[in-house]
């Protein structure tokens, strides 16, 4: 894992076991462990392992998109990405505070990995490929809940830069679910399963790797719903991914999850623009006449972007944040 960076946005104390385990965890490894705060995060913090950057430390870096990217927002995150890209990062690995890791997740990561490949399938429930239990990930398109579920080939060996850990106990699923169905849930032990082209399931923040190349996907957008941010950034990472050959891969989980106090009802408000519009969004952005190549992909995202905000999904603002953040990215590769 070197140059790996393991990256957590949070505004917990310095007591927090979560951040204190990853933090004694990193050291043992050599990993450098970076949390970015917010502005409920504490005055004092410390935690030997982890480079903390309180709001004044991150507007005294030399980044553009420091000068607009809002506060009291997820998309801070932005910050923690390009620090470790500043610093040599060759992979990110980002989570949660909620997330604790199992021993698995230290295993090392590669680009190249077996798995069962799908391509032109749609819209695949990837979660029901590691459970029997009814689920889906949140930011799945409702309408397709019931779609059958495509047969698995035999593994292959696929490039995937960008690459999704399920979480056990409380996965990653919509408010609809949390309301209307149990939990928790421990997923299996199965295969990989990567997407391919016209292969879609929304993938999350929470327990994710991401490899160089893929580097300037990690943009989550701030003029959305807190709920969407990720997700919505995932297909925009998966619609770019088609036009560089590169799958989306599914793994086993690697984690689990205490998950953080929430409001269920204030979920499910912020989710009603996902709940109307993923399917629409994924329509939208394969329907784009985007260009083939790892070159192409800050074009790209662009476009992707300005379909969002023609779609009123998200605001016009964020064109501004995103020219930001590709000059950052330039400005390290």
């Amino acid at each position: 894992m070197k140059n790996t960076f393991l990256i957590i946005t949070s505004i917990a104390n310095q007591e927090h076991p979560v951040l204190n385990q990853f933090a004694q965890e990193t050291s043992k490894r050599d990993i450098p462990f970076i949390v970015i705060g917010d502005t409920k995060s504490p005055k004092q913090f410390k935690i030997e392992g982890c480079d903390f950057y309180s709001v004044e430390r991150q507007e005294a870096l030399d980044f553009e998109l420091v000068k607009n990217l809002p506060l009291k927002h997820y998309a801070r995150k932005n910050l923690g990405y390009l620090i470790a890209i500043s610093k040599g990062a060759e992979s990110i690995i980002e989570t949660d505070d909620d997330n604790l890791p199992l021993d698995s997740f230290w295993e090392p990561r590669t680009r190249q990995v077996n798995a069962h490949l799908l391509n032109d399938k749609s819209w695949v429930n990837v979660y029901k490929y590691f459970t029997d239990i009814h689920i889906w990930p949140r930011g799945f398109a409702l309408e397709n809940l019931l779609n059958e579920l495509p047969a698995l080939e035999s593994e292959v060996v696929i490039n995937s830069p960008i690459q999704q850990g399920l979480a056990d106990e409380n996965p990653d699923v919509d408010a609809i679910y949390r309301l209307t169905l149990p939990l928790p849930v421990t997923f299996n032990k199965s295969n990989s399963v990567a997407l391919g082209k016209n292969s879609i399931c929304p993938f999350n923040s929470q327990n994710t790797t991401w490899f160089k190349e893929a580097f300037p996907l990690l943009y989550l957008p701030s003029y959305c719903s807190f709920r969407m941010t990720d997700i919505w950034r995932s297909f925009v990472a998966q619609r770019i991914s088609w036009t560089c050959g590169w799958s989306i891969l599914f793994h086993q989980s690697t984690v689990w999850q205490e998950r953080n106090e929430h409001n269920l009802m204030n979920d499910f408000r912020d989710e009603i623009s996902g709940y109307n519009n993923n399917l629409l969004i994924m329509k939208s952005l394969n329907d784009l006449e985007l260009m083939d190549g790892i070159q192409n992909i800050p074009n790209n995202m662009i476009m992707c972007y300005q379909k969002l905000i023609d779609l009123n999904l998200v605001g016009k603002e964020e064109m501004g944040l995103l020219n930001s953040w590709l000059k950052g990215i330039k400005a390290f590769n």
